[in-house]
């Protein structure tokens, strides 16, 4: 079986090149993020051409969170929000099962400077997410998507360089570290301890080019899933503007999961 989670950056925008990843890489569970569009513009009709359903949580403009799977697994029990989140009117967390997994797609807050009501927002999503995730964690489940926190210093190309900037605080490193610690499994660093793996690239000044990256998109397993855990890595090429050149890239790229059938 296999997982993608990837921050799209407007799905309107990015639907070629969503479409590219599903017909190259067959992946049976799709976690959206920054899906952008209002619930009536989703486009169901045109993953359900490519073999996908989907349950959605849409804002509009901002935010927006989905999981898609093949039609033959089905998406079913969609639950939109996470309880306790500090803005239920932000679309920043959905469920739903695909065969016996329970999947979530997850879009913490940036947060946008320390010592602002937004940082302090972002905190209290995470503790909200905790609380969740040990309700979760006893069964198969995946939690994935764009977290906005670089877990250690492996995950950032210089902390020197963000430093006093939000992602990479010891507080958002605790609230994440919390998170996992209720019996999640960080997919991709357990099996690849020493590679950066960064999944955000800023748009400006050649940043994707020159390995200025963030590892921000994770996929968290359960400690019952992770035991089918058999590989996981990051397709830069979605990252490139030559990979479909009728869409332009997201500043994400996505995460690919594989698990033992």
């Amino acid at each position: 079986m296999r997982m993608v989670t990837y921050n799209v950056n407007s799905l309107t925008a990015r639907l070629p090149r969503l479409l590219a990843l599903l017909a190259e890489h067959e992946p049976d569970i799709v976690c959206l993020q920054e899906t952008k569009v209002a619930p009536e513009a989703f486009p169901d009709e045109a993953l359900a051409r490519a073999g996908y359903a989907a349950g959605h949580h849409s804002g509009g403009r901002w935010e927006g969170v989905a999981v898609l799977a093949k039609t033959d697994l089905g998406v079913a029990d969609v639950r939109c929000g996470l309880p306790g989140e500090p803005d239920p009117d932000q679309a920043r967390w959905v469920e739903a099962t695909v065969g016996e997994i329970r999947v979530v797609s997850a879009y913490v807050p940036n947060g946008r400077a320390l010592g602002t009501p937004t940082f302090a927002a972002k905190l209290a999503f995470l503790d909200a997410m905790a609380r969740r995730a040990g309700e979760l964690a006893a069964g198969p489940a995946v939690i994935a998507g764009d977290m906005n926190v670089c877990p250690s210093g492996l995950d950032v190309w210089d902390e020197r360089a963000v430093h006093g900037s939000t992602h990479v605080t010891p507080e958002e490193r605790r609230a994440l570290g919390t998170v996992v610690g209720t019996g999640f499994v960080d997919a991709f660093r357990t099996l690849e301890p020493a590679e950066p793996g960064f999944t955000w690239w800023d748009y400006r000044a050649g940043h994707f080019h020159k390995g200025f990256g963030l590892r921000i998109d994770l996929a968290l397993l359960s400690k019952p899933l992770a035991l089918r855990l058999v590989a996981a890595r990051v397709d830069r090429d979605y990252r490139k503007p030559t990979k479909v050149r009728e869409s332009k890239p997201s500043d994400h790229a996505p995460l690919l999961v594989d698990l033992a059938d």
